[in-house]
């Protein structure tokens, strides 16, 4: 099998890492296809099963773990799991396409360290706390009480910024999505 490039794009939520995955998606130069996360909650909003991601039961989730079914998983908060499917990267890679991630700071450590050649590993960095709190409230898709455990674990995840291979700074998202093509293309080109 034909294996591709790894692109990780990790950040606090609300950071804008998945509008910059979007939009890096629709550069059909990058040669991209969007790995879909595995996650034991249930849809928010608009997401759909097998798009956004593959929405599977709690009890379905710990099986796949016990089975190492999984490249990486974390359990985000409390009962709350989310991974990356080996099977998932394979289907990509079958289609000879290089695998973008939309995933949180610990999991995408974990590719990195995996396959350290393979994976280009972005921090997407958001203005300030008080921005990414205003973001999370402006999009009326979670509690007040989810929205400070989110701010609460965005400290954690910021301090792990350096260990990235680079840092995107999100103050101007047309400036964070021109950089973040750049990047990809150069690393997807070498």
């Amino acid at each position: 099998m034909n294996k591709g490039k790894l692109i990780v794009f990790s950040a606090p939520s609300g950071s804008g890492k998945t509008t910059i995955v979007k939009h890096l998606l629709g550069k059909e130069d990058l040669n991209l296809e969007f790995s879909i996360s595995a996650a034991s909650r249930d849809p928010r909003g608009e997401e759909e099963h097998g798009k956004d991601y593959y929405f599977i039961s709690l009890e379905q989730f710990k099986k796949h773990i016990k089975a190492e079914e999984f490249l990486e998983w974390e359990e985000v908060y409390r009962d709350n799991f989310y991974g990356t499917l080996k099977s998932e990267i394979e289907r990509i890679w079958a289609l000879g396409k290089n695998v973008i991630f939309d995933i949180d700071v610990a999991g995408g450590l974990r590719i990195k360290h995996k396959f350290p050649e393979q994976t280009l590993a972005v921090f997407v960095k958001p203005p300030s706390v008080d921005e990414l709190k205003r973001r999370l409230k402006q999009r009326s898709t979670e509690s007040d009480d989810k929205i400070n455990m989110r701010i609460a674990k965005a400290s954690v995840e910021l301090a792990t910024a350096p260990q990235f291979d680079t840092i995107i700074k999100n103050y101007d998202l047309d400036t964070a999505k021109e950089e973040a093509y750049q990047l990809v293309k150069d690393f997807v080109n070498k």
